[in-house]
């Protein structure tokens, strides 16, 4: 069977969703959509980098015209690898008719949750999993429609859980995840655990598996809203912290680094806007 071929653009876009391609309340992304056409017409990729699931993640790349592109979820846990972007020797042919090929870089949510049930029974912790919650206690935490609620327990590389114990044996819970070369993040409404990746990680990896399948490594664009998007734009040729109404510090300060005045996608649009106007060649599809 023959690979798809994979196009040469001069630039990757790895973007943040929920707060920046899409509203952080509405999950609106119209003001945004000028500019994925535009991207689309010059065959440059629109990476989704995020913190939702495989499952979740489905609908919305239809919805927003990127199945052609890969996605990083779970905060770097997962990589989609869409049939253009699979190396025949490495990746196998999936029987997913959509035709991805899945990667977990660190561990698999299987490994994470034996490791969390053998630590909480050793240790003698408080706290619930995810994975062993029933459908309706997701709903209630979450707030999610039961459809959007069984996507976000679909899990591949990292499991939330609520923690039900003193800030004490918590500490003890990061030491004795991170000896098993697991990490432990704050989200929302739960704590992630999930091997040492990050979205930054995930990138770089995607990134390597371009230039092995092209020859060379294109210009990168990254935009973001949150904490757990910095290391994503701390690695990017050109980032954008998008302005958000979290309040929480974004530290990255870098002649590279520019900062929107808009939220949301009309601030993902902002943010495209500054640097590719600046982007010498992006617009002849030819790599510099």
């Amino acid at each position: 069977m023959t690979q798809p071929t994979l196009n040469k653009p001069p630039l990757l876009v790895f973007t943040d969703l929920d707060g920046s391609l899409l509203d952080h309340d509405t999950y609106d992304w119209q003001p945004a959509a000028s500019w994925l056409q535009r991207l689309e017409q010059r065959a440059i990729p629109v990476i989704p980098t995020t913190s939702k699931t495989r499952a979740e993640l489905l609908a919305l790349r239809q919805e927003l015209g990127l199945e052609q592109t890969p996605f990083i979820a779970e905060n770097g846990a997962v990589i989609g690898l869409p049939p253009a972007w699979q190396h025949a020797r490495l990746d196998r042919d999936p029987a997913s008719p959509d035709g991805l090929v899945v990667k977990t870089p660190s561990m698999d949510v299987d490994f994470i949750r034996r490791r969390l049930d053998v630590v909480r029974e050793r240790h003698g912790l408080r706290f619930r999993r995810m994975g062993e919650m029933e459908l309706a206690e997701v709903r209630e935490l979450t707030g999610l429609s039961a459809v959007a609620a069984e996507q976000a327990m679909s899990r591949e590389g990292s499991e939330p859980l609520v923690w039900e114990d003193d800030d004490t044996k918590l500490q003890a819970l990061h030491e004795t995840l991170r000896v098993d070369g697991l990490r432990l993040t704050r989200g929302g409404r739960f704590w992630h655990v999930m091997g040492a990746v990050d979205k930054g990680q995930a990138a770089e990896w995607l990134l390597a598996r371009f230039e092995s399948l092209r020859g060379y490594r294109p210009r990168t664009l990254g935009l973001g809203d949150g904490p757990n998007d910095l290391a994503l734009l701390s690695t990017t040729d050109m980032a954008v912290i998008i302005a958000a109404h979290h309040g929480q510090p974004m530290t990255l300060e870098s002649a590279r680094v520019y900062r929107t005045q808009a939220r949301g996608p009309a601030g993902w649009s902002e943010g495209v806007a500054h640097w590719l106007a600046q982007e010498p060649g992006w617009e002849s599809g030819e790599p510099q």
